[in-house]
């Protein structure tokens, strides 16, 4: 007997191919040199792993000599050509070296993926102004250097480029409990759409990728409390899953390669319609701070 409606269970969006699978030809990235800051761990280290599997050439950069060290490994192990870059993103002239060193080695970068980014949560009142500094200069001051020499590069060489932005989908939206980081995503929303708009004529094409909630080894450690204390999270998405960091990686790929050419200006999020979700009765509000188990505040 067939089963009715009230039967039936949702399932969810399916689970995506296996890690190793693409969907781009092999070797769409032959011959190219792409750049991504934050590279060595996390949803960087995924996303440098998918452009090593269709052949670019990477450079990673960072602060941090163990998140470099890491990333040498993997992408090594994975048979890609890797160069690994010491930088402090919100150094100007630190920048424009890692591009220096990374045009010396593999020759001009042809992709940059702006990922690095500084975040952790806090009720806006107890953020201090060098906390605010710190998130917004890493995170929004930062991306914008990197994208600015990168422009300004193949500008002068009159060639054609692709940047990358990773984004939060609180740049839309808001959010409570990271007033710095949003605020920061937001201006790197708009970054993307004002950049896409200056440099397109000149072949460079910027979009922003949104990702979803992706658990991975290299998550912070109020993200890894938040999630070992709900071990249905994945119920509580559209999607009735979480994300694999392979599909940010996919993503990623296919916006910079020849198939994604004519998207430019956009923000792409891979997160499987959570941040569209809307409860159709509002549940009662719990205050940020009670969320963190925050004290009450004292001036």
């Amino acid at each position: 007997m067939a089963e009715t409606p009230d039967q039936v269970q949702p399932a969810g969006l399916p689970a995506p191919p296996p890690l190793g699978a693409a969907a781009l030809p092999g070797g769409t990235f032959d011959g190219s040199v792409v750049m991504v800051t934050g590279g060595g761990t996390g949803l960087g280290a995924a996303i440098a792993a998918e452009f090593a599997r269709l052949g670019a050439a990477l450079v990673v950069v960072s602060r941090k000599p163990d998140h470099l060290a890491a990333a040498a490994t993997a992408l090594g192990a994975m048979g890609a050509e890797v160069l690994t870059v010491p930088c402090d993103i919100r150094d100007a002239e630190a920048v424009a070296h890692a591009f220096d060193v990374a045009t010396e080695a593999f020759g001009p970068p042809d992709v940059l993926v702006n990922n690095a980014a500084a975040n952790f949560p806090s009720p806006a009142e107890d953020l201090s102004p060098n906390a605010w500094r710190t998130v917004v200069d890493i995170t929004l001051n930062g991306t914008y250097l990197c994208a600015r020499e990168f422009g300004r590069r193949h500008l002068a060489a009159g060639t054609p480029g692709s940047i990358i932005c990773v984004g939060a989908s609180y740049a839309w939206t808001g959010g409570p409990g990271f007033a710095h980081s949003s605020a920061a995503k937001a201006g790197v929303k708009n970054l993307v759409e004002t950049l896409a708009v200056e440099w397109g004529p000149f072949g460079i094409q910027v979009n922003g990728l949104v990702p979803g909630l992706m658990p991975h080894d290299d998550m912070t450690l109020d993200i890894r409390t938040n999630l070992d204390r709900n071990e249905a999270r994945g119920r509580s998405q559209p999607a009735l899953r979480l994300g694999e960091p392979r599909e940010l990686g996919w993503a990623a790929t296919f916006l910079a390669s020849p198939y994604g050419r004519f998207i430019s200006g956009h923000s792409l999020a891979v997160d499987g319609a959570n941040w569209q979700r809307r409860h159709l009765t509002n549940p009662d509000v719990v205050t940020v701070r009670d969320q963190l188990g925050r004290d009450p505040f004292q001036p």
